[in-house]
This record gives C-alpha cells, sequence and structure tokens, in this order.
C-alpha cells in the first residue's frame, strides 16, 4: 500500500510503499511518547526504505535520542525543522526499513481489529492506555514484530 505523508506546515512531503500499515502497536516508551505521542504513545507504521521519496529534505532534522544507559540511539528520528512534525523512524540497524509516524500519514489507514500496547512500564500515571478485552499489553516489547502481527490477522497489504 503506497501511504502518503507530509508535515503541519507542508515543507515536507513523503510517499512510502507499506506493507504493515495498520495503525495497531501503541508505544509508550519516554523517547516515543517525547518525540511523537500525542495520547501519551506514539504509533508507527512498517515500511520498506528504498521506496521512501521526500520533497522538501532540506526542511529535515534528525533527533537520535539518548538511551537510559547515556548511549545515543541508532535510530534517526526525522522531523521538520519548522513545524516539528515527527515524520518517520530510520535505524541502520535494520536498513530495509523506515517506520513513518501514523499522524504524519495523509492517507487513509486501515482500522486494526486490535491494539496491541507495548512498554507500558515506562506509561507515567497521568496516561490512561484503553487496552480493550482483545487488545495484547507488554510492560517492555512485544512477542511479535509488526509483520509476524500482520500475518497473524491476516491484514497483508
Amino acid at each position: 500500500m503506497q501511504l502518503e505523508g507530509s508535515c503541519h506546515c507542508a515543507a515536507v512531503r513523503f510517499t512510502v510503499e507499506s506493507h504493515e500499515p495498520v495503525p495497531y502497536l501503541r508505544c509508550y516508551c519516554c523517547i516515543c511518547r517525547k518525540t511523537a505521542g500525542t495520547g501519551g504513545f506514539a504509533i508507527n507504521l512498517g515500511a520498506v526504505h528504498a521506496t521512501l521519496r521526500v520533497q522538501g529534505r532540506e526542511h529535515l532534522s534528525v533527533y537520535r535520542a539518548k538511551l537510559e544507559d547515556g548511549r545515543q540511539s541508532t535510530g534517526r528520528r526525522h522531523f521538520c525543522k519548522h513545524c516539528g512534525t515527527a515524520l518517520w523512524l530510520w535505524d541502520p540497524t535494520w536498513p530495509d526499513l523506515v517506520h513513518p509516524n501514523a499522524g504524519a500519514i495523509d492517507t487513509a489507514l486501515p482500522q486494526p481489529p486490535a491494539l496491541t500496547h507495548m512498554m507500558l512500564g515506562s506509561k507515567p500515571d497521568w496516561v490512561q492506555a484503553h487496552v480493550r478485552p482483545a487488545d495484547a499489553s507488554f510492560d517492555d516489547y512485544p512477542d511479535e514484530s509488526l509483520a509476524d502481527w500482520h500475518r497473524r490477522n491476516n491484514q497483508s497489504f
């Protein structure tokens, strides 16, 4: 599925092919929550890095988070340097993947049959995780990858 995305001020626009476009995974870690979260969590999708096409690349900035142990994250969080919109995460550890932030996507996304809530151990008290009976929840990382979740739920694109 081709996704189209943009920042709020429209200085950056992008397209990317995604085999994992269902916004089911809510991450409550402090990095995602503080750099891209709107409800106390962030939602990232899975896409093919080689298909990423960007207009307005000169308006991008990159943030590499500081990890709890003091090291710098290998993940590169791309955002618009004018309006601050979180756009996508790319990590050279997995160079074939890119993770667009669902909030930056302009294309209509499929509704997930259930949600996965991850990193709930990092969730602040003010955030209410609305975990429904069909949802999965994890204090740390989930048991399955984005691709595995899509296969299990017959969500192929």
